[in-house]
């Protein structure tokens, strides 16, 4: 797993991976953005009182509160939204480098890249505001925001690269047999991703990574 995560991060400055990482800090920026104005103007059309003061109040906690979900629910979604609309370029990138031999892969049309994105957020959205009773316990709340988003990230970037290599059936048999390795290495792409400034480019490492990772559990997989 080290070595897949050194790989990646040994490419992700040269060109073909630096063209995609400006491309992923402008994605990033505006899914922020996008997520901390969309969670404030939610947050601020609940009434909660016909009292002035006690509704202005509470609009005001809403405003924080946004800039708290966002911050919480920003690895997940915007590791989504650009591990689905960048994935394919970033595989490319690090195939043509390291595994050149590979046959092409299957290409899913825009709409099912789409599809699959909104799937996913609204899937990371509802876990982690599920799990939020949790964030709020010391100590627990990292270990739960680790392990949830580290689940997450690992099961996008697999699904993702997985799909262009294999059919549906086998992997679902890879994902079973290695899932533990993945998820460990989610946690460390969720870790990545809650770093300011290192969560802009995060999706682009954890995505590379994945690369060598799938490539290295296929190729050891039984026939």
């Amino acid at each position: 797993m080290l070595d897949a995560f050194e790989r990646a991060l040994g490419q992700i400055f040269e060109r073909p991976l630096r063209r995609i990482l400006l491309l992923s800090l402008a994605i990033a920026l505006a899914v922020f953005v996008a997520l901390w104005l969309g969670l404030e103007w939610a947050l601020g059309h609940v009434a909660v009182s016909t009292t002035g003061w006690i509704q202005s109040a509470f609009a005001w906690l809403g405003r924080a509160g946004a800039l708290i979900l966002a911050i919480v629910l920003f690895p997940a979604v915007v590791t989504a939204v650009q591990t689905s609309f960048l994935i394919e370029p970033i595989a490319a990138a690090v195939e043509a480098k390291h595994y050149p031999g590979l046959p092409a892969p299957r290409r899913a049309p825009f709409a099912e890249q789409a599809g699959a994105a909104l799937r996913f957020v609204a899937l990371a959205i509802g876990l982690n505001l599920a799990a939020l009773p949790l964030y709020l316990l010391p100590g627990i709340n990292v270990l739960a925001f680790l392990l949830l988003n580290g689940y997450l990230l690992a099961r996008e970037n697999f699904d993702a690269l997985a799909s262009r290599r294999l059919e549906p059936g086998a992997a679902r048999r890879l994902w079973r047999a290695s899932r533990a390795r993945f998820v460990l290495a989610g946690c460390g792409f969720a870790l990545a991703a809650s770093v300011p400034v290192l969560n802009l480019a995060a999706a682009i490492l954890a995505a590379a990574t994945s690369v060598h990772l799938v490539e290295a559990i296929r190729r050891d997989a039984p026939a």
